[in-house]
């Protein structure tokens, strides 16, 4: 993610993922899913499938298989063309912009934005985004700093919990229509610049709605929801521009009993995808991101833009967390947005 650099740059905002085979889509990864895989019983509620977090979590090994997914990479391309095909696998109603950017530094960069919907014809629409690109260079690697990052926390786990739910959204319809959007070019950022040098594909997509007249009643970023011990705290612009839906998502999860990973302290703004989903496609947005200032200097992990962020960073309880949060929230709102 971009956002250190280009968030602590700004003093207002603060600061702005051998392939394994893929577990068959009709199925979690494993009987325990059924059985909430965590190991205990929190997070059953109403008629929400059970959210796998081993499903999600083969989903982030999945992509790391590909290596890291920096645009022009041959990694990219075919993670970005599983993505599509996974989807697929759920909903045939998948849109693909592909569009060349510009880069800070200059370069045409190739990416592509993912939207898989389900239900389009209701109009009572709610939006789940996440980025599936990784940052090119590790700058804050204190020994590999120009090498890219593998990005399972940064990217990765975002983008499992969404492909896991959409695995449930077609098994068992929510009351509400869903769009799924996977941005790319999210992490080419310069890290001393300015932050609209991140977030290329959801300035893009925002700008240039694939579906004409396109409107979600809200939405909700993912970034950076798999590491351990992660605390989302209230975000500074999804309380500006979509505070209800702080409350309603935080409340959910106190209800579900994730009160230590939903954490009741608000926090500066940070420039992500949302904050353009917010001023450009005026959708009410809000982001769900490890980010705490308190923990040390940057507010993030210590695995933030470095080759630390692997596969072995992510917990499972944490990504039992999210998406079972999410899954409850939407098979319990209202058919009347």
């Amino acid at each position: 993610m971009r956002k250190t650099f280009s968030i602590l740059s700004m003093a207002a905002l603060l600061l702005a993922c051998g392939p394994k085979e893929s577990p068959d889509p009709k199925k979690p990864a494993n009987d325990t899913a059924k059985h909430n895989n965590t190991g205990n019983n929190t997070g059953v509620v109403g008629t929400a499938p059970v959210f796998s977090a081993d499903s999600a979590y083969a989903m982030i090994e999945k992509q790391l298989s590909f290596g890291p997914r920096v645009p022009n990479s041959k990694g990219h391309v075919a993670c970005g063309d599983f993505l599509i095909a996974r989807l697929k696998q759920f909903t045939p109603d998948v849109i693909v912009q592909s569009t060349t950017v510009i880069a800070y530094t200059g370069e045409s960069l190739r990416i592509r934005n993912i939207m898989a919907r389900f239900d389009k014809d209701n109009t009572n629409r709610i939006a789940l985004f996440a980025h599936w690109d990784t940052r090119p260079f590790a700058d804050r690697d204190k020994e590999n700093p120009k090498q890219p990052v593998m990005g399972a926390d940064d990217g990765g786990s975002g983008v499992a919990v969404l492909l896991e739910m959409a695995r449930l959204l077609q098994l068992n319809p929510p009351p509400v229509g869903v769009d799924i959007v996977l941005f790319d070019g999210e992490d080419y950022g310069d890290a001393g610049g300015k932050p609209e040098t991140y977030c290329l594909g959801s300035q893009y997509w925002s700008k240039n709605l694939p579906v004409p007249g396109y409107y979600a009643k809200y939405g909700i970023l993912l970034d950076m929801v798999g590491a351990a011990n992660a605390r989302f705290c209230k975000e500074g612009w999804s309380l500006k521009y979509a505070s209800s839906v702080v409350e309603k998502v935080w409340n959910m999860a106190h209800s579900l009993g994730f009160g230590n990973y939903f954490i009741m302290k608000q926090i500066d703004p940070i420039t992500d995808d949302h904050y353009f989903v917010n001023t450009i496609a005026r959708i009410p947005t809000i982001d769900i991101i490890n980010f705490d200032p308190d923990v040390n200097e940057v507010g993030f992990g210590d695995h933030w833009h470095t080759r630390k962020d692997d596969i072995s960073i992510i917990d499972k309880q944490t990504l039992h967390a999210v998406g079972t949060t999410l899954m409850n929230l939407i098979y319990t709102e209202s058919t009347n947005l």
